[in-house]
């Protein structure tokens, strides 16, 4: 073999038309049918996510915007919903959920561009891999002051990438911080007959595709997990055979999963979103531990697919 990128590899790539002209990001290939984009400029979360050709991240019609473009403050703290989309999207990290107390929806960390300390494929590893490293700053003078370290894994023939985050802050006070793992998925990762577990339990579905009538607000569930939470999506791939993708995460850093929809026509998403605070019966969110001065604080998720070739025409129009 002339070059092992053919098995497996990690290339940088500049998107470069409309909205998206100039965004960095990296391409992994894990060599297993898992392909995914991490945004260099957009957090470092994942942008396109494919499952042996098949796209199961949600792409919304604002595609993978310039972070240049982003303004989290703007439609009365609403800027979120013009930029968000792809797989992931990192909220946080003084503030998630609904704008309050100047605060916007989900905080200022989204669409934030990442400083790219390292990337590429390790092939002498005990588990051969592909990674990427990189760090984002949230900082206010007088305000907030994080740093975000963020290492993605992917090991290589695999199915499966993992996320591991530290948090520190770089701040002369304690800080208050809130984390939100906002997964998006679309068609064909969701459709008719999609069921939703947490730890096991049922917790939503079989879902109807489409839905009608008025967005129903996000459900907080706690998970029972001692060490770590699961939810597993599952979704009817032709043939009595079904396609799951597993969501597992550390539980003690995020002990809350939030789950959003919207399964209207022309919209078709299915949010998945692990998070550090609960919410109260106002909406309000819930108190967050401090960071101090010079503390970290850890947080992993890690993504698995499983089960046969989504069942999807590309010619045929999605619900």
């Amino acid at each position: 073999m002339g070059d092992l990128r053919q098995v497996a590899s990690v290339r940088r790539i500049m998107l470069d038309d409309g909205v998206e002209r100039g965004v960095r990001a990296l391409a992994f290939s894990t060599g297993g049918g898992l392909d995914f984009w991490v945004m260099v400029d957009r957090t470092l979360d994942i942008g396109t996510l494919s499952w042996r050709g098949v796209q199961l991240g949600w792409q919304s019609p604002a595609g993978l915007r310039s972070p240049w473009l982003a303004s989290p403050d703007s439609d009365g703290g609403f800027g979120f919903n013009r930029g968000f989309g792809g797989f992931l999207n990192t909220c946080g990290l003084d503030h998630i959920r609904q704008p309050r107390d100047g605060r916007p929806l989900h905080g200022r960390l989204p669409f934030t561009p990442a400083r790219l300390t390292a990337w590429g494929e390790d092939w002498k590893a005990e588990e051969p891999l592909l990674y990427c490293e990189g760090e984002i700053v949230q900082w206010r003078y007088g305000g907030e002051a994080f740093r975000l370290r963020r290492r993605i894994e992917a090991p290589i023939g695999a199915a499966t990438f993992r996320i591991l985050d530290k948090i520190e802050n770089i701040g002369p006070t304690p800080a208050p911080v809130a984390v939100l793992y906002h997964f998006n998925l679309g068609y064909p990762a969701v459709a008719a007959g999609t069921t939703l577990y947490l730890d096991d339990a049922r917790m939503a579905g079989p879902l109807a595709m489409p839905e009608t009538g008025p967005v129903a607000p996000a459900s907080v569930h706690a998970s029972l997990a001692v060490e770590t939470a699961r939810c597993r999506v599952s979704t009817p791939a032709g043939d009595d055979a079904r396609r799951s993708i597993e969501f597992r995460w550390r539980n003690d850093t995020l002990p809350y999963l939030q789950l959003w929809r919207d399964l209207r026509p022309h919209c078709g998403v299915l949010s998945i979103e692990p998070c550090s605070i609960g919410r109260t019966p106002d909406g309000a969110n819930e108190p967050a531990e401090p960071l101090g001065p010079g503390e970290r604080r850890s947080f992993r998720v890690e993504i698995t697919l499983d089960g046969p070739t989504p069942a999807s025409d590309p010619l045929r129009q999605p619900p």
